[in-house]
């Protein structure tokens, strides 16, 4: 009998492609996700990990984040400012911004 795996979903470029704009603070919500799940790989340098699949498949896993493009959330990764805690704030045309998020 094969391994059934019911709640991963392996990474498929389709599925990396949306079709209607996410709102600001859906977006907002995916940056920061993101962040945190990169950073929770405990890796020397979080932004290191952007380039192994670990970022394609967690966007793939999670329900929210497939409104957002993956190359956008990956984008504003790529942007944030090292050492202390940020945050992205203001959707796709959003930025960075010192301190926690208003919500987790």
């Amino acid at each position: 009998m094969a391994e059934e795996r019911p709640f991963l979903t392996e990474a498929n470029p389709r599925g990396e492609q949306t079709a209607a704009a996410a709102p600001d603070a859906l977006f907002d919500l995916a940056v920061n996700r993101a962040w945190a799940a990169l950073r929770g790989l405990r890796p020397a340098d979080p932004r290191a990990a952007l380039s192994t699949g670990f970022l394609a498949g967690w966007h793939a896993r999670t329900r929210f984040a497939r409104r957002v493009p993956l190359d956008t959330v990956r984008a504003a990764l790529q942007q944030r400012p090292g050492g202390g805690e940020w945050h992205w704030a203001g959707g796709p045309d959003g930025e960075w911004t010192r301190g926690k998020a208003p919500f987790p």
